[in-house]
């Protein structure tokens, strides 16, 4: 697929900007065969729910993609028929009025939609997907029609006399072919993270239970009961303050104030991560940083992250170290995020891990190899994850500028051949 960049072509100007020649700016009302809201059965009413019609909210269109296929709640034709809910066609747009103005996605079966979400079913001209596109780049342009309310939203008439640019249905199809080609190479890679996080979370839960042994040969693993569940004979349970060293004396809390004046390279960090870089370090070193207050303790949460090199913490996460020849920083990580460590905290509004209950987190001490080898097959993993993740970012901003490009006319794909 060879998309050309510098095509020779005649513009015109319009009042949508610099537009080819060829392409019109329209009502996106005069190219639509219907436009419809939906609406929502009583809630009190349980005969009007959890039936064979899904319904669809705005929290389905911003997790489902371009496609929207399965619903959180579904309505029974008795909801449909006593509200102003309707049938809506597959293959019809859906669009967010409220609230998130802009969102879009395409039923790939009926379904029924709330107030909030108005359905645009295309004429001939108007290709569906390059429409489902163009009105999620407009969506800023969109947003500055709202209705002034306590929720800014738009309606069904400003969504009418909408001005959008439109190409030839052949461009149309081949710009929304374009689009949908890095979409769907992003959607394969976010599969893969998924698969790849799950795998995490089954290695941990094998690694912790019988050591760094073949599936096949767990069973012969001979175990013992602890107060941390079943681990390998062979293996301690300690106290984290054990076989740690606790640095929190030596942590420095900057305000914004204090940060700007400070503006510099070294990573400032809190509880969940970097949140600045300033002029200075405190640290210089690998050290785990757990949270103290304001972090995520669940099983499998990122309860703690580690840092490399020279850099600063405030007074939200602990510092802490592990002793040599007693335990491994990356160890004691991953210990950290597969344990639920919420068990160890206090408080209700905003949860604690206090210093001197920290040091009494129960964690499982292999020999230092095996520690070793649980990091090294946990790493690869999460080294895999991190080279997804990136690619990922990659096609995200490839397709922002694709999106861009192609809807400002900037790029022309008039002449692209697409195999059928």
């Amino acid at each position: 697929m060879e998309v050309n960049l510098n095509q020779n072509e005649e513009y015109k100007e319009t009042e949508l900007g610099l537009l080819p020649q060829d392409w019109e700016v329209v009502r996106l009302g005069d190219i639509a065969k219907k436009m419809r809201a939906g609406g929502t059965p009583k809630k009190g009413v349980k005969e009007y729910w959890n039936g064979e019609i899904p319904f669809v909210l705005i929290e389905d269109m911003t997790s489902c993609g371009l496609y929207l296929s399965k619903t959180k709640e579904t309505i029974t034709e008795e909801g449909l028929k006593n509200s102003n809910a309707w049938l809506v066609p597959e293959n019809s747009l859906l669009l967010s009025m409220y609230a998130t103005i802009g969102e879009t996605a395409i039923n790939t079966v009926p379904v029924a939609t709330n107030q909030a979400i108005l359905t645009i079913i295309p004429k001939s001209n108007f290709d569906n997907v390059f429409g489902a596109y163009l009105l999620k780049f407009n969506a800023e342009r969109l947003k500055m029609q709202n209705i002034q309310s306590t929720q800014k939203n738009v309606n069904k008439g400003i969504v009418e006399n909408f001005k959008i640019p439109l190409p030839p249905l052949s461009e149309q199809k081949k710009i929304a072919f374009v689009l949908s080609t890095v979409q769907e190479a992003k959607e394969k890679t976010e599969d893969v993270i998924k698969a790849l996080k799950e795998l995490k979370k089954s290695m941990m839960k094998h690694l912790f239970t019988y050591g760094p042994v073949p599936v096949e040969e767990a069973e012969h693993v001979p175990l013992k009961e602890t107060e941390i569940g079943l681990v390998p004979e062979e293996w301690e349970v300690v106290r984290l303050g054990d076989v740690v060293e606790i640095h929190d004396k030596e942590r420095v809390p900057l305000n914004s104030a204090e940060r700007s004046k400070m503006i510099g390279l070294y990573p400032y960090c809190g509880a969940n991560g970097i949140i600045d870089y300033v002029n200075n370090y405190i640290f210089d070193g690998e050290f785990v940083l757990l949270a103290e207050d304001g972090g995520f303790w669940r099983k499998f949460e990122n309860t703690a992250y580690l840092m490399e090199g020279k850099f600063w913490v405030n007074n939200h996460a602990h510092i802490i170290r592990a002793i040599e020849n007693r335990s491994i920083n990356r160890f004691l990580l991953y210990w950290f995020i597969f344990d639920n460590i919420e068990k160890y905290t206090s408080g209700t509004t905003r949860k604690k891990l206090n210093q001197n209950v920290m040091k009494k987190i129960l964690i499982p001490l292999p020999p230092l190899s095996v520690q070793q080898k649980i990091t090294s097959i946990l790493s690869a993993i999460d080294q895999k994850i991190e080279a997804e993740e990136n690619k990922k970012k990659a096609l995200e901003d490839l397709f922002q500028s694709m999106l861009h490009h192609l809807m400002t006319a900037k790029v022309r794909v008039n002449h692209l051949e697409v195999e059928a």
